[in-house]
């Protein structure tokens, strides 16, 4: 079971990585720190996820290979997002 500081590193974590994409994405005005941070920590599983799929090697721990990639999936997870409220 993962320390409660580790835990909060995550989530620090993922809020910048939802953050980050965000502002990549332009969708920065439109959401707070919470949603942000909700799509860090998905990110990161998407991210995680392909990154195995396409053998780019594992994404695990705090560094910043997995910082990227939690980055990369929330950018993902963020242009679907927009493409689906596009067509609505």
């Amino acid at each position: 079971m993962p320390e409660v500081s580790n835990i909060v590193v995550w989530l620090i974590l993922g809020g910048i990585s939802g953050w980050i994409a965000s502002k990549l994405t332009g969708n920065d005005a439109r959401m707070g720190i919470g949603l942000n941070l909700v799509v860090g920590i998905l990110g990161a599983f998407i991210g995680g996820w392909l990154a195995g799929i396409f053998g780019l090697g594992p994404a695990t721990g705090l560094n910043l290979w997995s910082f990227i990639i939690s980055i990369l999936g929330a950018v993902i997870l963020l242009s679907i997002v927009s493409m689906f409220k596009k067509k609505l």
